[in-house]
Order: structure tokens, then C-alpha cells, then sequence
């Protein structure tokens, strides 16, 4: 099914590559006259310094590198080109420049046997002339040569007053539509994604822009063992998917994947892709609800959420009603393959409602400066070490998405990572309470249906939790060292918050004899009778603390804990 709706989408996507060329990025243009003569060089490089980038050019499409070396058509990098290599102290240079050498000698014949006994288009004579004579000399001597050897991007040519590549000349076109039908010699099967008969592909056409995988690109569908193969046949033909099929779902998958596409973010390490049957709006704000937002611009990313949750309000058209189909993709590199960490397929409605459901679940107290969503990177990255993306845990990300679109509960694991972060940090942060909070929240609507309590989202009274209620009290216990002893560098959360929220019959008889001590220092003594009631309140249905919390409860106090240390702030700002 996936590749199913891939090829289709790829018929509505504009601008798209016909079959048998892609759009690649060129780097740098040779302008030759019709003799074949060097002409100039051009850049056409957009951006400045290490951030310069080739311009996407529609090109024949590239060939699948293995161990042996093959030639693309009329473009390619220095070492196809010119059989000049990159400089590397690292490598034997002697076997690098006859490598390159007879990189360049492939070069040259995938141009003739392509045009063989059919040279009349002059910008491939020219192209011939060029290589063949010393005019390609001259390119090492023009002061951009650095450039292209230090960075190796993509070549082609161009004829002198010509506005296209030489590669998209009507002759070009014509050679590689002919080209391609005559290379298949096996007959034709039923193709497995359209169901019609078609000449299968051996080899599928990379997919590049996942990340993590190879810069050359990885499979979804390979066969690069015999022992994966049956029947006798070889790679594709286990699995027979028609050209056509195969070019539209990689094109599809490729353009969607493309760098500064608006249809794609990082999830963890799952690169996520999605799209409709038809164009919709959803397209365009999915990215911007769920994709971490610049950091020149933190209000772009609530803009998008607030008009998820206000359209009811301001009178927008709903789209809960909306059965167009909405697909999301979640892929993430294994070697030279692609795995498939997570596929959703539902409606735009559907996505939506389970959309504003997260967002809800997720909504909890934070201070003024605090963005007022959280995305998923910034809630992800929460829960591992050092805050760094490479550190989430293993379809931990691809759990969690799912999760949100099907409006299930969220993976256990999230809840397990949260709280061992805390332990290890001792700080109980606004994503992660947020996180637990979500957690709980969704669990009680899904396994408890109403039996216990909900964790709101800010300071409960009424909560008679053991975990919630002794989250607060520590909170408060650490609040009145805070005052007792001001600037303090490390408090009783340093030291005591893991067995204070795992073990309490351990450490809060202790902390309670410590308060009182603490107490009898505070020079304002209306503060010290402020606390008193507060503990009292906290600890008056509370008849031992408990040996034991399991992990829902310590969830629970993690989060009594922050609404209570939120409060306090609250309280603070509003005698300012």
C-alpha cells in the first residue's frame, strides 16, 4: 500500500521529472562552443562559504553505483569529468588517479555508445570533441578549478548561448526514452503496485534525504544477496515492480524527502514524510505544528497550533467531516536499506481530532517565557542524555508518533525515559512534566475510564494521590530551605528527590525533623505559619508514607511536585 499511494502521488506533484531523468543538483556549467572549444566556467551555486549548493537541474537519471564504477550521462563529478581526483593524504594517491582515470574513459563511452552512429546534435559533438582533446586542459588552469576539485560537486555542459544543458536537448531526451525501453530483455510481468503488465525493474532507484543513511542513497526494496532471492531470479525480479511504477514511487519518495521540503521532519531519528490524496491545507501547517520552529521566530510554530485549536471559534470551516485521505511516513536507515519505523493511514479529519487531543493532553502550567506548545523534538530530546537527538531511545519516536495520530495511548517506555532523566538530573523540567503529565492523562481515559483522577494541568488540592500529594510536599519541604537558607547551591532535591519519590518511608521522616529546623530560621515567623499550613493541608489525609511507589506514582509525584513549584512562582509574580 505504501508504494501504492506513492506512485500516485506522484501524478500530482508539479514540476516533477519525466521518466528516465531527475532533478539533480548542479554544481558547476562548462560553456563549450559548437567546435568543442572551452568556453568559460560557471558557478551556479547558490548560498555563500560551506553552505553553497548546487542548483536542481533536470538531468538523465543517475546510475546505481556499486564496487564497479559507472558513468552517468553528461554530467557528473570532477573524477567522471576530468578523471581528476579530490586530494586525500589519507589514500594512496597513485591508485586514486588511475582509478579516476578510468572513471573518466567510462565517462566518455556512455556518451558514444549512447549516440552511437548518431552524432548529429551538435552540443553532444561538442562534448565528444571536448574530451577527446586538449581543450579539457584548459579547465585545470581557470581559477574555479579549486573550487571544483575541493568540492566535488556535480558537472555538466552547455552550449555557448544556450539557455539549457546540453543533457536536456531534444537528442538527449529522445536517446535515453529510446535507451531505456530497449534495455530490458526480460518480457514483462504483472507489476505488483499498479497491477498491470510492465517490464520489471531489476534495480530500484536510490532514495536520498533520510537521515542517518548513506549520501548515496539507500532501498526499500533491494535484493542484493542470492540468498534472499527465489525461483532462480536475480535482485528485482523477486519482487517484480513495473519502470513505471518504480520511477513514480522513488520520484515521489525523493521529492518529498528533498532538502527544504515542506513535507518532511525529524521525529528522533525517523525521518517522517507525509501528504494527502489531493492537495490540502494540511500539507502546508503539519510541518509547522509538529517541526521544532526557528529559533528567530518561536511563535511560528504556536501560530499554526493556536489556529488548529481557535478555527472552531472564529468560524473556519471544519474539517473533522474531512474523509481526504492523509498519509504519514516514518522511515529511518538499516545499512544500505531503508526500514519502515512507522505508516499511518487515515483522514484529515481523524489526524486533526487526534491532533488537538495531544496537544490538550501535553498542556500543562509554564512560565511566561516558556513557549506555550511544545514540539516533538523538544519533548523527545527531554528524555535522553545530554539533550541530544542521536540519544532518544530506539522507535521510541516512532512510537510516540504513532501514538499521537491514532489517538492510542503513548509507548511506556516514554514515561520510563522521563522519569529515569530526572533521577539522573534531579530536575524536573517543563517538557518532561508536560510529558508525564500526558502520559498519565492518556492512560486514565484509555485503561481506567474514570476510576482515578486525572493529573491537571495545574496545582490540584482536591488531588488525593499519594504520589501527587507527596510530589507537593517535597516541593514545599525544598521551598522552605530555599528561604531559610538563601543561595544555597544544592537542596534537599540534590540529595533525596530519587528516594523521596521511589522509597518515601526512607527519606521523608527525616526531611520532616530537617523543616522544623529550617523553620526555626525564618526571620519572618508569618512565612513560618504560611508553610505550617500548607504542610498540614498536604499531609492531612496522609496516614504513613507509603515504602514503595510504583512507577505511575512516581509520575505522579513528579508532576505534584512541579504544579507546586509553578504555584509558588505564580504566587511570587503576582506580588510583583
Amino acid at each position: 500500500m505504501i508504494l501504492q499511494v506513492l506512485a500516485k502521488y506522484y501524478e500530482r506533484i508539479p514540476n516533477v521529472a519525466q521518466e528516465g531523468f531527475q532533478k539533480q543538483p548542479i554544481s558547476f556549467v562548462i560553456v563549450l562552443k559548437k567546435d568543442g572549444h572551452f568556453a568559460g566556467l560557471q558557478d551556479i551555486r547558490e548560498g555563500e562559504g560551506r553552505k553553497k549548493r548546487g542548483q536542481p537541474r533536470l538531468v538523465p537519471k543517475a546510475v546505481k553505483r556499486t564496487v564497479r564504477p559507472t558513468a552517468n550521462l553528461l554530467w557528473d563529478n570532477p573524477a567522471y569529468v576530468f578523471g581528476r581526483v579530490k586530494p586525500d593524504t589519507k589514500k594512496d594517491i597513485r591508485k586514486l588517479v588511475q582509478r579516476a582515470k578510468g572513471q573518466q574513459a567510462l565517462f566518455l563511452d556512455r556518451i558514444k555508445s549512447t549516440f552511437s552512429g548518431n552524432l548529429a546534435d551538435e552540443g553532444v559533438a561538442a562534448v565528444i570533441r571536448f574530451l577527446e582533446t586538449a581543450e579539457c586542459e584548459k579547465i585545470f588552469d581557470h581559477p574555479l578549478w579549486s573550487e571544483i576539485e575541493e568540492s566535488g560537486g556535480s558537472i555538466s555542459f552547455q552550449l555557448e548561448g544556450d539557455l539549457e544543458l546540453v543533457c536536456q536537448r531534444d537528442a538527449v531526451r529522445s536517446a535515453v526514452i529510446r535507451n531505456s525501453k530497449s534495455e530490458d530483455s526480460v518480457g514483462t510481468q504483472i507489476c505488483l503496485i499498479t497491477g498491470n503488465h510492465d517490464t520489471p525493474a531489476r534495480l530500484h532507484t536510490a532514495i536520498k534525504g533520510v537521515w542517518g543513511a548513506q549520501s548515496s542513497g539507500a532501498n526499500i526494496v533491494s535484493f542484493n544477496l542470492e540468498a534472499f532471492g527465489s525461483f532462480g531470479k536475480t535482485q528485482g525480479y523477486n519482487a517484480p515492480v513495473g519502470n513505471k511504477a518504480e520511477f513514480a514511487y522513488t520520484t515521489a519518495l525523493n521529492a518529498l524527502l528533498a532538502k527544504g521540503s515542506r513535507q518532511r521532519i525529524q521525529v528522533g531519528d525517523t525521518s517522517t514524510v507525509f501528504w494527502a490524496e489531493k492537495k490540502h491545507q494540511i500539507e502546508d501547517w503539519f510541518a509547522d505544528i509538529f517541526g521544532e520552529p526557528p529559533k528567530e521566530d518561536s511563535d511560528k510554530d504556536n501560530a499554526a497550533i493556536k489556529a488548529l485549536f481557535t478555527s472552531p471559534e472564529t468560524g473556519a470551516e471544519s474539517v473533522l467531516d474531512d474523509n481526504t485521505k492523509f498519509y504519514v511516513l516514518g522511515l529511518s536507515p538499516n545499512a544500505s536499506r531503508i526500514a519502515i519505523r512507522f505508516w499511518y493511514a487515515g483522514t484529515v479529519g481523524t489526524v486533526e481530532q487526534n491532533m488537538r487531543q495531544h496537544f490538550n493532553d501535553i498542556s500543562i502550567q509554564h512560565g511566561r517565557s516558556q513557549p506555550a506548545y511544545l514540539s516533538l523534538f523538544r519533548l523527545l530530546v527531554s528524555t535522553c542524555v545530554q539533550r541530544k537527538s542521536e540519544n532518544i531511545q530506539p522507535n521510541l519516536a516512532g512510537d510516540f508518533m504513532k501514538a499521537i495520530l491514532t489517538g492510542t495511548p503513548y509507548p511506556r517506555t516514554l514515561l520510563s525515559s522521563a522519569m529515569r532523566r530526572i533521577r539522573a538530573e534531579q530536575d524536573v523540567t517543563y517538557p518532561r512534566a508536560s510529558l508525564i503529565k500526558a502520559v498519565l492523562v492518556r492512560n486514565a481515559r484509555h485503561y481506567q475510564k474514570g476510576e482515578r483522577k486525572e493529573v491537571g494541568m495545574a496545582l490540584d488540592l482536591n488531588n488525593k494521590n499519594i504520589g501527587y500529594r507527596l510530589g507537593c510536599l517535597f516541593a514545599v519541604l525544598e521551598k522552605i530551605q530555599e528561604e531559610a537558607n538563601p543561595g544555597i547551591n544544592a537542596t534537599i532535591r540534590d540529595r533525596f528527590y530519587g528516594s523521596a519519590s521511589s522509597t518515601p518511608v526512607i527519606v521523608f521522616p527525616h526531611l520532616m525533623k530537617l523543616k522544623n529546623h529550617h523553620l526555626a530560621k525564618l526571620e519572618n515567623r508569618g512565612r513560618a505559619v504560611n508553610f505550617e499550613k500548607i504542610i498540614g493541608e498536604i499531609v492531612d489525609d496522609i496516614k504513613d508514607f507509603p515504602g514503595h511507589l510504583n512507577l505511575d506514582d512516581q509520575g505522579r509525584f513528579a508532576v505534584g511536585y512541579y504544579h507546586r513549584r509553578q504555584d509558588f512562582f505564580k504566587k511570587k509574580d503576582a506580588d510583583e
